[in-house]
């Protein structure tokens, strides 16, 4: 007897997720998004519709058929591959003990490897880079106010777009020293202080802001909560007109991401401590703070001067004597021909 899959995936998605794991919506998404286009496979493949699949047909085999695809058909890159198998393992971790009797199948699903993927470089500009964008920003107006707000805060806080996006009204402290309550990823809270400029940007912007329906920080111009899409239209516009006056910025792909790595490189060159930076940034795991070592050329510069290098022996290089040389040229001439 064959087992639904859609009970199981909603309760997966809907009950599990948000409030067992407290994953986030972005999270949530990205997970739904896994199974929206592995279900899809499975129906082209078995020949029935996404609702009507039962869990024994998304096996090992259909599951390893998919991930392929995904790199084959539509060219998606290892890191996708595994993120979208980090959420297909999740799911049958979550079946096993709905579903006893598919415990063999959930077991081979579980055991397909992650494919390994190359470390990047990671992305970040330079403080003059990163002051010419905030320059752009024209303080004379609302939309101003609030733009040199959220990327002034973006950079200083080394925040995630949906850490900024994410910031309500009662986030916001003054008392008794400028500071944010910051909502990350897994729904792990930290308290950021602010800088005093900081603080100065998001109080000239709260004496603007209005009294919009909504309990986010930061607003569009028709009064609802800024998105992930608006922030990056914002932060596209300025870059354009920083580019202007700094070249530097011309041709390099800047996401709001970059904003993130360019407050940790800074605040990691200034502090060579990557157990504060990985608290500035809210990391579960010094691991993923340990990524700026490897991109900061300071790092490397020092474990070159601390290594002594080997002795050299003293030498003078002499050239050979030409007629020697040549002698030389017509014997390895002669036993090669021989």
């Amino acid at each position: 007897m064959s087992t639904p899959i859609a009970p199981h995936l909603t309760a997966f998605l809907r009950d599990y997720l948000p409030s067992a794991r407290r994953c986030s919506p972005h999270t949530c998404e990205s997970y739904a998004y896994a199974f929206q286009l592995l279900l899809g496979f499975a129906s082209r493949r078995v020949k029935r519709a996404p609702s009507a699949l039962a869990l024994e047909h998304v096996d090992a085999p259909l599951v390893l058929d998919f991930l392929n695809d995904l790199e084959t058909r539509r060219k998606n890159g290892a890191s996708s591959r595994n993120a979208r198998l980090a959420a297909i393992k999740s799911f049958f971790r979550f079946v096993q003990h709905r579903v006893p009797s598919a415990l063999e199948q959930v077991q081979q699903i579980l055991a397909i490897p992650t494919k390994r993927t190359v470390q990047r470089e990671v992305a970040y500009l330079q403080r003059q880079e990163m002051q010419a964008i905030v320059d752009a920003t024209d303080p004379r107006s609302r939309a101003g106010v609030r733009d040199r707000a959220m990327l002034y805060l973006t950079y200083a806080a080394g925040l995630r777009v949906s850490e900024l996006i994410g910031l309500r009204l009662e986030d916001v402290t003054f008392q008794p020293w400028p500071a944010i309550l910051v909502r990350g990823k897994g729904r792990r809270e930290r308290t950021l202080p602010l800088w005093k400029e900081t603080a100065t940007l998001i109080r000239h912007w709260l004496s603007v802001r209005g009294p919009a329906p909504v309990p986010e920080l930061f607003v569009n111009a028709r009064g609802g909560a800024m998105t992930r899409a608006g922030f990056e239209y914002v932060l596209a516009k300025y870059i354009a007109t920083a580019a202007k006056t700094t070249p530097t910025l011309l041709g390099k792909r800047i996401s709001p991401h970059v904003l993130r790595h360019t407050c940790a490189m800074l605040a990691l060159q200034a502090t060579r401590d990557v157990r504060k930076v990985a608290l500035w940034l809210g990391h579960a795991s010094i691991t993923s703070t340990e990524v700026y070592l490897h991109a900061d050329p300071n790092e490397k510069l020092e474990a070159i001067a601390a290594v002594t290098p080997l002795r050299l022996p003293r030498g003078r290089f002499r050239a050979p004597d030409r007629l020697i040389a040549v002698l030389h040229q017509t014997r390895d001439i002669r036993d090669y021909a021989e």
